[in-house]
């Protein structure tokens, strides 16, 4: 990477084993800094005199004169400015050369890890609360290939569990279900919130769904049949719905597949006294290491979740060879994968086990429950940003075709659902506000892809390319054009980080800060107008920074729009 190379120099030069690199906070100061302090406490110096010795030292070294055009201490700061015609040969060459691999890194040194998420219950809906955990997931996903892994994208399906007895049960209820001509696997998810408020208000129903739980269980009988039908409904609608957010995985696990293999590792832990009976139930009593008591299997016989997660575990462990298990699931979760983590390592599996947790997804009203029926589906959401961008674009281009209309409008609309679960930090609550979310202006999906779409309207107005030709970069003196080229720089060290911190938010941050940058310039500077010889050269950095957006909005799951 460009800065790590400029790095290597320096500790290279001063002989030092390891330097921690700053950014200054203001230009002015430099592009590169280091403090002295810990190196002049090994050399008994003040930290100040030690700066300044070795800035003297270091511009009198003709060999460093290429990279840095002045090296300076403030204080006991030690600060390096950049050479600006190296900056901007250096990384726009860079960016030219890798293209859309910009920025990729072999930090994970090909380390085989499964992510597993967007682990949906069949025969519920798909709400705005899912859309986090697949647009996180999948944006991890994309981070740990970046960053040199072999990531496995999974997904778990619950299609088994009380949930699934619930509709069963519903269904049955209510004959207007099956005459219904709405599609099928949104209208199970109406079904279990009707069913779940008819429970709450008749207790007594509740031994019918035990019943038929076991029935499905069983694998036969008429619940059993209604079961199977009605989980291809669930199925063929959640591949719907992975096809519209460009979502793919590897492999997807059903809970009813590993279901039979977990009550017999259930059994074979109970032997070895791992798992013990507890009021006729099947536990695991963790108290000793401060976990408490997990539930394993009901008094009725019938399995709990971690019935099938030993299984799928195990699966995944032997089957696959990982050096580490990704789990993306909610917040809510996390002493239970405390749980099941200590008796994996009961057991015996060494690999790691990483719980990734993010919090709520609300609404302006307040919080959502699917029990309830009290949410905003993922058709209802998609549909109301879809007919509002449909309008905003027919409006912008009487001229343009409807396709062209909806293919913009789409692309948008699947950019604004991804970047408002992304932008913020995963333990931080969203409160999603489409209004918001749709505006021009401000940390949102439509002025990203707005100030991309227009950086690749200049470059077509100029019928430019930079892969044939040559511009003088050294008319590139403005400081504005080197804050974006140091921005542009940093972006293999965003990469890196967002990675080790499983963090697309912080990516998010570096693009929106990106764009900020460039649109200051863009009405600062003209581009198309200016002389050719600065005009050549502006162009490079445009296609640089449109690139490396590209590249950006890709790892979050996002098309870059070529025109809006």
């Amino acid at each position: 990477m460009f800065l790590d190379n400029l790095k290597e120099i320096i500790v290279t030069e001063l002989k030092l084993p390891k330097i921690d690199f700053l950014y200054p906070p203001d230009v002015s100061l430099g592009d590169l800094s280091f403090a002295c302090f810990e190196l002049a406490k090994e050399q008994k110096k003040n930290p100040a005199e030690l700066a300044g010795e070795l800035a003297l030292s270091l511009n009198s070294r003709e060999n460093l004169k290429k990279y840095f055009s002045e090296i300076k201490s403030v204080g006991p700061y030690l600060n390096f400015f950049i050479n600006s015609l190296f900056l901007a040969e250096g990384i726009t060459g860079l960016i030219k050369k890798e293209k859309k691999l910009f920025g990729y890194n072999k930090s994970g040194a090909a380390r085989k890890v499964m992510l597993e998420y967007s682990n949906g219950n069949t025969h519920k809906e798909y709400h705005v609360g899912h859309l986090r955990n697949i647009s996180y997931g999948d944006s991890v996903y994309r981070l740990l290939i970046a960053n040199g892994y072999q990531a496995i994208p999974v997904s778990y399906i619950n299609d088994f569990g009380i949930h699934v007895a619930k509709t069963i049960w519903g269904w049955r209820q209510n004959d207007s279900y099956g005459q219904s001509k709405e599609n099928k696997g949104r209208l199970l998810g109406k079904c279990y919130a009707e069913a779940s408020q008819r429970l709450t208000d008749n207790p007594d129903d509740k031994e019918e769904v035990i019943e038929i739980m076991k029935e499905i269980e069983s694998r036969a009988g008429d619940n059993y049949a209604l079961w199977q039908k009605t989980r291809n409904w669930s199925i063929k609608y959640f591949a719907e719905i992975y096809q519209e957010l460009n979502v793919k995985f590897a492999h997807i696990f059903y809970e009813n597949e590993e279901i039979d293999h977990g009550f017999k590792l259930v059994a074979e832990l109970f032997d070895k006294g791992i798992f013990v009976k507890s009021e006729g139930a099947i536990i695991a009593n963790l108290e000793k290491y401060s976990l408490g008591v997990l539930p394993i299997i009901r008094t009725d016989g019938t399995a709990l979740y971690p019935v099938a997660d030993l299984a799928l575990a195990s699966e995944k462990f032997n089957k696959y060879d990982l050096d580490e298990s990704i789990y993306v699931v909610d917040v809510r979760q996390s002493l239970y994968f405390k749980q099941l983590f200590k008796i994996l390592e009961l057991v015996g599996y060494k690999q790691k086990l990483v719980h990734l947790t993010y919090d709520f997804v609300t609404l302006p009203e307040g919080m959502m429950a699917s029990r309830t029926g009290n949410v905003v589906t993922y058709q209802d959401l998609k549909e109301k940003i879809w007919d509002k961008l449909i309008l905003e674009t027919q409006n912008r281009h009487a001229d343009w075709t409807a396709g062209r209309i909806k293919h913009v409008a789409w692309n948008l609309t699947i950019s604004v659902i991804k970047f408002e679960m992304l932008k913020i930090n995963a333990d931080k609550i969203i409160t999603f506000n489409i209004d918001e979310a749709l505006k021009f202006e401000g940390y949102t999906a439509c002025y990203l892809q707005y100030a991309y779409a227009r950086l690749k309207s200049i470059v077509r107005k100029e019928k430019f390319s930079l892969f044939v030709t040559r511009a003088d970069l050294s008319r590139l003196t403005e400081q504005k054009e080197k804050n974006i080229l140091l921005k542009l720089a940093k972006y293999p060290e965003v990469i890196k980080s967002a990675g080790r911190e499983f963090n697309p938010s912080e990516l998010a941050k570096y693009l929106f800060e990106l764009t900020q940058l460039t649109n200051d310039y863009y009405h600062e500077f003209s581009i198309l107008k200016a002389e050719k010889n600065i005009r050549q050269a502006r162009l490079v950095l445009v296609k640089a920074i449109a690139q490396v957006l590209k590249n950006g909005y890709g790892i979050l799951g996002m098309n870059a729009l070529e025109e809006m």
